[in-house]
């Protein structure tokens, strides 16, 4: 039995693979590797295609993603992301990663996912921000991610530059919906931050209300409150565990609060994301918009930092990132929350401390010396014996 009520699913299902540029081929290998053992624990099974986005596909088809990839991304129940980008391609037009916006926009993936939390308690002292107050972050920002001053008519000239920032009702409702879903996935319901800029902005004005009619006749369990964006970026390093729990933001704060969030933490290689079609399913029910073939919510899940061209090939890559937004996928494409819950539990494990009982396995960004495939080879194990257990 799932998490959230519903049971767990041993079906599988279609997956798009597409590893980018750089140290994405790298960690997506790895990070697949521990599907593999979740197929042979669970008898699952995930057909896999594989194709090119970024740098790679601009190199071989001239274009950051082909009309054929954007077909197969419709095609398919979620799709795993590696990294775009690199100084080779920085001046190409289109960017390698317009390549990603485009896939976006096509699959109307519209909520974005990133959650801000330790993966171990023992890496607190990582984070630049004081352990007595950034002990115990947990929370996930949800970012309006296919509309707002991002989209629509640009409006560019030698001395004057507009870009519309203008959300209909039926964009902010979608996104609402996501937040209270994932809200009600426990047991008592997360807290929810709507956070705009209604003291100035009259699209955070029509926002903050549409918020609040949503939850009120759909989430009436869930405690929403609302919050400017700019004293949340001064909370977020001051308070930050007050906001443990979901943050549903537009487009532009979403982007400017989120790479905030994965600086708490110290390293981005351990932080992964969602950006899904619609919204999860609440406890006990199905998901309704955006619901793919395998009965959950189609998505594309990909790690939160970079290509990483100074360490490519060098078998230096931290692939938790990257196994963890595969713990995403499942969770929320594929209806497998127990699995889920191994896989971080197994990376946990992994990075802890010997002193806490783990293992203390970490690469160079966390201060160790394992490299891509010692990290991965050891939350393998842990995968494996925790899914047997």
């Amino acid at each position: 039995m799932a998490a959230n009520g519903t049971p767990t699913s041993p079906k599988g299902g279609k997956i798009l693979v597409l590893p980018g540029d750089h140290i994405g081929p790298e960690v997506v290998a790895e990070a697949l590797k521990v599907l593999d053992i979740v197929e042979e624990a669970t008898g699952a099974r995930f057909e896999r295609d594989f194709d090119l986005c970024g740098g790679a596909s601009l190199d071989k088809h001239g274009d950051s993603v082909t009309e054929a990839v954007l077909t197969r991304c419709q095609q398919v129940d979620a799709v795993f992301f590696g990294s775009a980008g690199g100084p080779e391609w920085g001046h190409s037009q289109p960017n390698p990663e317009s390549g990603l916006l485009r896939i976006r926009d096509r699959m109307q993936i519209f909520a974005n996912l990133r959650p801000c939390f330790f993966a171990s308690q023992s890496l607190v002292d990582r984070s630049p921000i004081k352990p007595g107050i950034i002990k115990g972050v947990n929370f996930t920002i949800i970012r309006e991610n296919c509309g707002g001053a991002y989209f629509g008519k640009k409006i560019e000239e030698s001395d004057y530059g507009c870009d519309p920032w203008a959300y209909e009702r039926s964009e902010i409702e979608r996104v609402a919906r996501v937040a209270g879903a994932v809200a009600m996935q426990q047991e008592p319901p997360m807290p929810v931050w709507s956070v705009d800029k209604a003291n100035v902005l009259a699209n955070s004005r029509v926002w903050r209300r549409i918020v609040h009619e949503v939850f009120e006749k759909e989430f009436p369990k869930v405690k929403l409150q609302d919050q400017l964006a700019d004293s949340l970026a001064m909370l977020f390093i001051t308070k930050p565990t007050a906001f443990n729990g979901i943050i549903v933001t537009d487009n532009t704060f979403g982007d400017i609060l989120s790479d905030e969030s994965g600086g708490l933490t110290g390293s981005l290689g351990l932080l992964p994301s969602a950006s899904l079609a619609g919204p999860p399913a609440a406890r006990g029910q199905q998901p309704g918009l955006g619901r793919n073939n395998a009965g959950g919510v189609t998505g594309l899940y990909e790690p939160v930092h970079g290509s990483a061209p100074d360490i490519s090939g060098k078998g230096l890559a931290n692939p938790v990132a990257q196994v963890l937004s595969l713990a995403m996928m499942l969770r929320y494409s594929f209806n497998m929350h127990h699995e889920a819950e191994m896989i971080e539990e197994a990376v946990k494990k992994v990075l802890d401390s010997k002193a806490d009982g783990g293992l203390e396995v970490r690469t160079g960004d966390l201060g160790g010396k394992a490299g891509t495939r010692e990290m991965s080879e050891a939350i393998q194990a842990e995968v494996r014996r925790l899914l047997k257990a």
